[in-house]
């Protein structure tokens, strides 16, 4: 198998909307995910991910590899093994986001939600103020444990409301009886980009009125 500066050095990324496009890589690396600032990938027959961060994100890079090794030994965090000016080497997590979950039915606990504020109160400890805390950056891995999986923006002294929004909406919706658990992908985004445009506002999850400007 290559090294991982050859897998790295054979991946082309290009810029685009609404998501990056991969022109080239090593026949030995699978795309399993592509998100605002970097491409991951699986490195086939192994257990690892490899994450590339193009040109205009490496500084990306090396803010998650600081904080990855903040949260050695943290098993609610995937591991590093390996890091560059534009890349991460981590555990592979097999298993579901919770986004994914939900859109196949897949169902969601209450202690799911509980260790996810365990995984946050452990990085509070540390003196991070974990953000951007999404269904998308969750997993309930294929042991059915919770993993978080993306941690640049860990140490922003803002605070992000989102998770404790999340959590509302569950509680009140959700984890309800009669409430479906398998939700459509147009119905999970729309909710999304109406929260974005802070149309969905929490704890009630009711639309507010839009005003013509």
């Amino acid at each position: 198998m290559q090294s991982v500066i050859e897998l790295v050095d054979s991946v082309e990324i290009i810029s685009a909307k609404p998501q990056f496009i991969i022109a080239k890589k090593d026949p030995s690396l699978e795309i399993i995910g592509i998100g605002r600032s970097a491409v991951v990938f699986k490195i086939k027959s192994t257990s690892m991910a490899l994450k590339i961060f193009p040109p205009v994100f490496e500084h990306i890079a090396l803010e998650e590899a600081k904080i990855y090794a903040l949260l050695e030994g943290n098993n609610f965090f995937p591991s590093l093994y390996e890091a560059g000016n534009n890349y991460l080497l981590i555990d592979y997590i097999s298993g579901y986001t919770l986004y994914d979950c939900l859109l196949k039915g897949i169902p969601l606990t209450e202690l799911n939600i509980k260790k996810v504020d365990e995984a946050l109160h452990s990085v509070k400890r540390l003196g991070l103020n974990p953000s951007d805390i999404h269904l998308r950056n969750i997993m309930l891995t294929s042991e059915g444990t919770i993993k978080l999986i993306d941690v640049a923006r860990f140490r922003q002294t803002t605070y992000d409301s989102q998770w404790d929004d999340i959590k509302l909406a569950l509680s009140t919706m959700y984890f309800k009886k009669y409430t479906p658990k398998k939700i459509p992908a147009c119905i999970l985004n729309g909710i999304a980009f109406l929260y974005k445009k802070r149309v969905v506002q929490a704890p009630l999850i009711k639309i507010k009125k839009v005003e013509n400007k």
